[in-house]
């Protein structure tokens, strides 16, 4: 189970700029094997899906195989796997479709730790029914969402509970397993962003447990969509809004218009990029998913101590994420400094270090960082040794004096 960074990085373009880039969590780097992909399939004979004509099939081909690659991606049914323009509006989708249900009484769980995606949906969607928003908390101290603190919340009228599999900006892992089990206890659905989670750990959704699961390609290496698995049994039982026209089958009748298939063509390039970052074991793509996402988790956690260890050697620092099990991002600022300011400043030397609340404007107020939000130090597949040193030589030249 070998990472070869060298080899990776030699399929991004993007990298040939001489930019060191530690905004993964916002959006990864593409590698050239997708950008192909994309142009093969928008420039080849295309049309709307059928079996009947040559592009027909092209199209057809493209649905099936985007699907079939998720599946081996998360371990999901391919069958109930949902195409979306990006994760807030699966999460709007769904949200208004699983409300048909609620009504007045019905509660429903929001975690303080997740990007506002999995926050403001489910709350506005449940304020139009009449029912209630409970949330379950993060610990300041420990960064994490504890099973305690969701089953705190949970009772015999919960319908639903809503949380990351990691924060985005804190990186808090929560134990998704076993929180699942307390939601299913009292008969609710279980929800889960997997956005930030995703392009850092082999994800199995079946062992999660999880009823809906989902993730944004573009944090993967992919193009800008995203996607939601479920049960096929539990998608064809909600009742959604579509056309009086357009079919009733799952997954296609969450999908409105005509999809995108050279976007889809490009997600299958980017999995089956991941299926072979470490080669020389497994036989299956999941099994080489598998074993690819578990080098990159011992190669990432690795620089993460480097990156870490460095940063908090810097006068006047201050770190947010104190979990024990995160994914490798780090949320940080320094005292009489202003992040934005910081972020300005590294990017004339060609690192990118965003600064902001990143969307997760709960964890940023909670933390004391109102609106503002902090910097934030995300790891990615290409990331190396030499990045997070400019990162850190350029932050020792703005704060170190």
């Amino acid at each position: 189970m070998t990472y070869d960074v060298d080899r990776i990085r030699s399929h991004f373009p993007s990298l040939n700029t001489g930019l060191a880039f530690f905004d993964g969590p916002g959006g990864s780097q593409v590698p050239d094997v997708v950008g192909a992909a994309i142009a093969a399939a928008i420039t080849r004979p295309i049309s709307n899906r059928n079996v009947n004509t040559e592009s027909e099939k092209n199209a057809e081909e493209i649905v099936v195989e985007f699907r079939k690659a998720v599946g081996d991606l998360i371990d999901v049914d391919p069958g109930g796997v949902v195409y979306g323009r990006s994760w807030t509006q699966l999460s709007y989708d769904f949200s208004r479709t699983l409300a048909k249900n609620w009504g007045p009484g019905d509660e429903i769980v929001v975690s303080r730790l997740d990007h506002d995606s999995n926050i403001r949906p489910w709350i506005q969607a449940a304020e139009a029914v009449g029912a209630t928003v409970r949330w379950a908390e993060f610990d300041v101290q420990t960064s994490e969402v504890t099973v305690e603190a969701v089953e705190a919340v949970l009772s015999s009228r919960t319908k639903l509970v809503a949380i990351t599999g990691a924060g985005n900006t804190i990186g808090t892992r929560p134990d998704l397993k076993a929180i699942g089990i307390a939601i299913h206890k009292v008969g609710a659905l279980f929800y889960v962003d997997g956005v930030h989670l995703t392009p850092h750990a082999a994800v199995s959704v079946k062992e999660i447990g999880a009823d809906f699961f989902g993730f944004s390609f573009y944090k993967l290496m992919g193009p800008h969509c995203a996607v939601l698995a479920a049960a096929p049994a539990l998608l064809d039982s909600l009742n959604n809004d579509k056309l009086l026209p357009s079919t009733s089958n799952v997954p296609e009748k969450f999908e409105f218009g005509t999809l995108p298939y050279e976007i889809m063509a490009g997600c299958i390039a980017a999995v089956d990029f991941i299926a072979e970052m470490a080669p020389g074991a497994g036989v299956t793509r999941r099994e080489k998913i598998v074993n690819s996402m578990n080098a990159l988790e011992k190669y990432e956690e690795e620089l993460m101590e480097y990156l870490e260890s460095a940063i908090k050697a810097l006068p006047g620092v201050t770190l947010y994420g104190h979990a024990a099990h995160r994914t490798p991002t780090i949320y940080f600022s320094f005292a009489g400094h202003n992040s934005t300011d910081i972020y300005l400043a590294l990017a004339e030397k060609k690192v990118n270090l965003p600064a902001h609340n990143f969307y997760a404007l709960e964890v940023s107020r909670k933390l004391g960082l109102g609106d503002a939000g902090a910097l934030r130090a995300g790891l990615a597949p290409y990331s190396t040794r030499n990045d997070v040193d400019r990162l850190v030589s350029g932050l020792q030249a703005l704060v170190g004096k």
